[in-house]
């Protein structure tokens, strides 16, 4: 008896109900993870609210991330007139729900389908340590990797039907994307690959269909990037060239597979750089396979190409341009593409398998590895609930025990705002960390990299310092090397940093 449409997803709306409890476990101590990202994130967001504005807390509009997460935040709370880091945590429960349901009902929809498969695949997604991580934190990729999965569900209709109306709805979801993390051009790149790839589509009408595709896709990126230069003088802030090779990046994107997967570290070593091979050339036999099959319009199909691209594009970029080291934040959008290209296949196997007895056997085989699978990452998960959540500590960043229980940032948010001229400009190591716990706007000090901007710091003939000793960043100009140049005056001095301010009098090693 065949399962009616409706009742199809009734098990995907209990693992979304999962999903949303672990969001709610791991925020339960101290709330919505606060990184610097959120911070920025956060405070246009209130601008948006206040001034109808997208600017950060130094007053300039957010130009280090593209504008739709911010606007999205803002949007929500000019509606609910609560804060972002108030509703952070309801809001990821609702998001993480959402893609777990979305992942089910993609998967409903696979050829050949399996309801065993979907369940240990959902297990697997809900349980993988980098997801957890990024929804329990205000974070753009929350919304990037839901928009991810519209993309596949509406580009796929449109490969289906080549209706231009198709075309043009994943197009505008690309865009959107584009605007919530710049790395979504790897959405763009997905489509694209796949239009010059598709053998049935005439060539006229493809030419012209790209082109649509194109202009739709790159509109509001080169609309934000353009308000990024006229007002910034730089499309995406300030860059430096990466200090990673080719091989390294390579590395950590192998290592980050590993962690997924359950192995220790004293593994990477050996095992990172040839999984990370073998995980990008896998995708690149398997696109190859459909594309002689001319079998490209399948959800597994078109996983595997954003796969390949997102992968790819974080190696290739963190080559040239230096971000954060490859991690499980930046691959977490690649996580559930990469998961269901690497297991699908086991239902085509199965399929092909005419012997009951063989069929069972393979069946019993891949069930036992996917729960193996789903143990291992189960235990890291409940390693990390036990340190975060169990001893009282709360997810690492602003709002975590560390912080709140701070001396220093405990006399910042109850700051006399007095003692500073408002005439003189502060200048931090975090600036982040200043706005979230005083609401005082402060500015960066340079990057050593920078050192026109280093040079300008120096001549500057006033100015407050607000001091954090345990967040050192090696990037940035340290504390000892103003003080070679600088006399500071210590305003308040604390184990964990300290105010200081500087009136014009040179350091003893000043030139």
């Amino acid at each position: 008896m065949q399962i009616p449409d409706k009742l199809k997803n009734y098990d995907t709306l209990l693992f979304a109900a999962i999903a949303a409890f672990a969001i709610y476990t791991f925020c339960s101590y101290s709330g919505i993870g606060i990184s610097p990202d959120s911070i920025m994130y956060t405070s246009a967001a209130r601008s948006f609210v206040a001034n109808g504005t997208l600017l950060t807390f130094n007053h300039i509009p957010i130009v280090d991330f593209p504008v739709f997460y911010p606007l999205f935040l803002g949007i929500i709370s000019f509606i609910t007139r609560v804060d972002p880091v108030a509703f952070g945590a309801t809001l990821n429960m609702i998001l993480f729900a959402t893609l777990i349901y979305t992942s089910g009902w993609i998967m409903s929809r696979f050829v050949p389908s399996s309801r065993i498969y979907k369940w240990l695949v959902l297990a697997a997604i809900i349980l993988n340590p980098g997801l957890l991580q990024v929804y329990s934190y205000l974070w753009s990729e929350t919304l990037f990797i839901l928009e991810a999965l519209f993309f596949l569900i509406v580009f796929r209709k449109y490969m289906l039907t080549y209706a231009g109306k198709w075309l043009v709805f994943a197009a505008i979801i690309a865009a959107v994307a584009c605007i919530t993390r710049y790395a979504a051009v790897t959405i763009v790149g997905t489509g694209g690959l796949l239009l010059l790839l598709d053998r049935k589509l005439p060539i006229r009408k493809k030419i012209g269909h790209i082109l649509i595709y194109g202009v739709i896709c790159i509109s509001l990126l080169v609309a934000n990037l353009t308000f990024n230069a006229l007002h910034t003088g730089t499309v995406t802030g300030p860059r430096e060239p990466s200090i990673t090779s080719f091989g390294k990046n390579l590395f950590y994107f192998g290592s980050v597979f590993c962690e997924w997967m359950g192995m220790t570290p004293n593994m990477y070593t050996l095992v990172a750089l040839p999984l990370a091979i073998i995980i990008l050339a896998g995708f690149i036999a398997a696109l190859a396979f459909n594309f002689t099959r001319r079998k490209l319009d399948s959800f597994e199909n078109l996983a595997i190409t954003f796969a390949l691209v997102y992968g790819l594009f974080i190696v290739l970029s963190s080559t040239f341009s230096r971000y954060e080291r490859i991690n499980p934040r930046l691959l977490s959008p690649m996580y559930i593409p990469a998961l269901w290209g690497y297991t699908s296949w086991g239902l085509l196997l199965l399929k092909r398998i005419r012997l009951k007895n063989m069929r069972i056997t393979v069946a019993t085989l891949f069930i036992l590895m996917m729960l193996g699978y789903i143990t291992k990452i189960y235990l890291v998960d409940k390693k990390r609930y036990d340190e975060q959540i169990a001893d009282d500590y709360g997810n690492p960043g602003y709002t975590d025990d560390g912080w709140m229980e701070s001396e220093f940032a405990n006399y910042l948010r109850h700051i006399d705002k007095s003692i500073f001229d408002p005439r003189v400009t502060i200048y931090s190591d975090a600036h982040e960390a200043v706005y979230f716990f005083s609401g005082m706007s402060s500015y960066l000090v340079p990057h050593k990299f920078f050192k026109k901007d280093v040079e300008k710091f120096y001549k500057i003939k006033r100015f407050y310092l607000i001091w954090f000793n345990n967040l050192e960043n090696k990037e940035l100009i340290n504390i000892k090397d103003i003080e070679k140049v600088k006399k500071l005056k210590v305003i308040k001095q604390f184990e964990e940093g300290a105010i200081y301010e500087y009136e014009g009098e040179d350091g003893l090693n000043s030139n």
